[in-house]
């Protein structure tokens, strides 16, 4: 058993767990604040009680995702010790004043919004949930500046065989975060409007609660969701572009490219063999549909897997630089594959919206409800992409991720600690999953008052 193998695995599986949680608490803080917002302008009690259901789901799943993330931050002190001697000083800051000012003022608020109902004026409660979407926003800011320096390393010096920080406001610019900043933000808009389509499809196909709000839920969740399908695609389209330019080996491979082509191709199915470096498999090519991805034109250079080895080896030495080259190019077209069908079910129910369809409720809303699962799966496989993609360095171009384990640390432990945490963070799933659907698709008819601090 290979120690840096399972450590990889274990923290793989513990993030996944941890970001299934992660988009939908982005997605519908801000959704919910939305809602008290017009509740508090119009003073409609349909927009009260609007709140107050999709507010406590979004309590529950708020609070499973900080049991699952604390354990992250253990690792890279007891599995990845080298790594955090190597570059705690630059990635340990953005760490703590996540901790520190994101979350404190994100956790700090909800508990406020909670029992604050009816004891604080409405506008004086409605800052709060604001506050609380404002600082899952900025928590996931800190959070992605720390993991895009692991990317782009940027206001460093190497001293003393450390990185230390140098720069903060460079590190706190990184091109790469203010990339995927956005790009996880409309994610979890994307996540929670579909999380919220698939719900109140599901009540409105059951005749379960109260019909109007779930109505008005379902309008909301459609537009709400044709925004993020949109935004997460183009500003994906821009990452993308910019990942070609910073770690064209990731890109090579999410295309299955191991030639440098001009104009590049696009493969819509393919099979590699990494010991032969070519693809044994192809199928569906379109002509130049790469090259225009990354250019707007149907011509321009990219370069293919086999140069870059050879660029890689001749900069920093010997070694093996191309990371798994099936699980990207695939991962990367699930990702986009169910982007795309995400985008045709949010067209879909709005045109079940604008044409007043909901009442008649039609049999496609038998089938809505399966679509919430649908953003988990992009948002699982764009992660692995990523951060797969990256390998076999741990700080691209500074560290390779054999160098970053922690030393003496015994294969047997760290399989013992991975089926644990795999077993615990599964029934937390269950869990999470029972509560949702308790609370997702109980009666809510004349609940005007649930109480979310019961939760």
């Amino acid at each position: 058993m290979d120690p840096i193998a399972l450590s990889r695995m274990q923290f793989a599986i513990t993030t996944i767990y941890h970001f299934f949680f992660v988009p939908l608490t982005l997605g519908l803080s801000i959704l919910v604040a939305i809602m008290q917002t017009v509740y508090v302008r119009t003073g409609k009690e349909i927009y009260k009680r609007m709140t107050k259901f999709w507010g406590k789901l979004f309590l529950i799943n708020f609070a499973m995702g900080v049991v699952t993330g604390i354990v992250l931050e253990f690792q890279f002190g007891m599995n990845w010790s080298e790594y955090s001697r190597f570059v705690g000083d630059v990635f340990g800051a953005p760490l703590a004043i996540e901790a520190l000012l994101a979350f404190f003022l994100e956790s700090t608020f909800l508990g406020v919004w909670i029992f604050g109902w009816d004891k604080l004026s409405k506008k004086l409660h409605l800052t709060a949930i604001w506050l609380v979407a404002i600082g899952s926003s900025l928590s996931a800011y800190w959070i992605l500046m720390a993991n895009s320096f692991m990317h782009v390393p940027l206001g460093y010096a190497l001293r003393n065989g450390r990185a230390e920080m140098v720069d903060f406001p460079a590190l706190l610019t990184n091109p790469h975060a203010l990339y995927q900043f956005p790009h996880s933000i409309t994610a979890g808009m994307t996540t929670a409007a579909f999380f919220v389509l698939g719900i109140s499809a599901y009540n409105l196909w059951k005749g379960k609660g109260e019909k109007e709000l779930f109505k008005i839920s379902f309008r909301w969740g459609a537009i709400y969701s044709l925004i993020g399908v949109i935004l997460v695609g183009v500003i994906g389209h821009f990452q993308a572009d910019y990942m070609h330019k910073v770690q064209p080996m990731k890109m090579a491979a999410a295309e299955g490219i191991w030639e440098t082509e001009d104009p590049a191709d696009f493969l819509f199915f393919a099979i590699s063999d990494q010991d032969e470096q070519r693809n044994v498999v192809e199928f569906l090519r379109v002509p130049g549909l790469t090259s225009f991805l990354y250019n707007f034109r149907f011509s321009g250079e990219v370069e293919g897997i086999r140069e870059l080895q050879q660029q890689f080896e001749e900069q920093y030495g010997p070694g093996d630089y191309i990371p798994p080259v099936n699980l990207i190019f695939w991962t990367f077209r699930i990702m986009v594959g169910a982007g795309f069908l995400l985008l045709f079910i949010s067209l879909l129910s709005l045109y079940l919206v604008f044409k007043n369809k909901l009442d008649g409720i039609p049999r496609i809303l038998q089938f809505l409800p399966f679509i919430l699962f649908l953003p988990y799966v992009a948002n699982s496989a764009g992660w692995l992409m990523t951060e797969v993609g990256r390998q076999p360095w741990i700080v691209y171009g500074l560290q390779l991720t054999e160098d970053a384990i922690s030393p003496n640390l015994p294969a047997g432990t760290i399989l013992f600690t991975l089926i644990s945490f795999t077993l615990i963070y599964g029934i937390l799933m269950v869990v999470d999953v029972y509560l949702l659907t308790k609370f997702g698709i109980r009666d809510v008819k004349g609940q005007d008052e649930p109480d979310l601090a019961a939760v």
